[in-house]
């Protein structure tokens, strides 16, 4: 498998991973209740979980159907769109009151584990935009293609994750508008990834 071909995923892969959303604000709620490693290591499991699922055959089943990819893409695209517009009409502003009611360690993990896991954004990113990145001639099977490229994308998400989670309380502190600033680049960044996704299916 190329490196040019993980490396152009990564940096898909980072472009949903830096905008924010439920990860990004369970991420924060955790921060801000001193939980961020059951918090994030649940969410990156979720993420882990994906991974394995595509790479035991339902990633290699729509590779081979390629209308059913084009559906999934498009519809995929569509919604970013409009998750970008909504993103745009009303940015996201974090407050220190909206904090999570304290929990176990175990309990965190589970909540990260369901947010990622029924995030759309994991499904559009394993089933819609990953199969288009391996390669049907590499020496490597696809399956290991697919965790490859899905440990890529794990490993960001938890420096990511981490990274948002600790810094929660210094940004909300220091910088209240911060939120506002970020949830607007990410709704111009989802528009963006929706129309390029969709032009890509209407070129011959």
């Amino acid at each position: 498998m190329a490196a040019t071909a993980i490396m152009a995923f990564w940096g898909v892969s980072m472009l949903f991973v830096i905008t924010p959303g439920a990860d990004w604000a369970y991420a924060i709620s955790a921060g801000l209740r001193r939980r961020p490693v059951p918090a994030v290591l649940g969410m990156v499991s979720g993420h882990a979980a994906a991974t394995i699922i595509v790479a035991a055959g339902i990633g290699a089943l729509v590779a081979r159907l390629p209308l059913a990819l084009a559906i999934l893409t498009i519809a995929g695209a569509l919604y970013l769109v409009w998750l970008g517009v909504s993103t745009l009409r009303q940015p996201a502003i974090v407050r220190e009151g909206t904090q999570l009611v304290e929990a176990s360690p175990g309990r965190w993990a589970l909540k990260g584990f369901g947010i990622s896991g029924l995030n759309p954004k994991v499904f559009l990113l394993f089933l819609a935009i990953l199969p288009q990145f391996t390669q049907a001639t590499s020496a490597w099977p696809l399956s290991l293609q697919i965790v490859v490229l899905g440990a890529v994308h794990t490993a960001s998400c938890a420096a990511v994750y981490f990274a948002v989670a600790f810094g929660a309380n210094a940004v909300l502190a220091s910088r209240p508008s911060a939120a506002r600033v970020v949830s607007q680049i990410s709704g111009v960044a989802m528009i963006g990834i929706g129309v390029f996704l969709f032009v890509e299916q209407l070129l011959p």
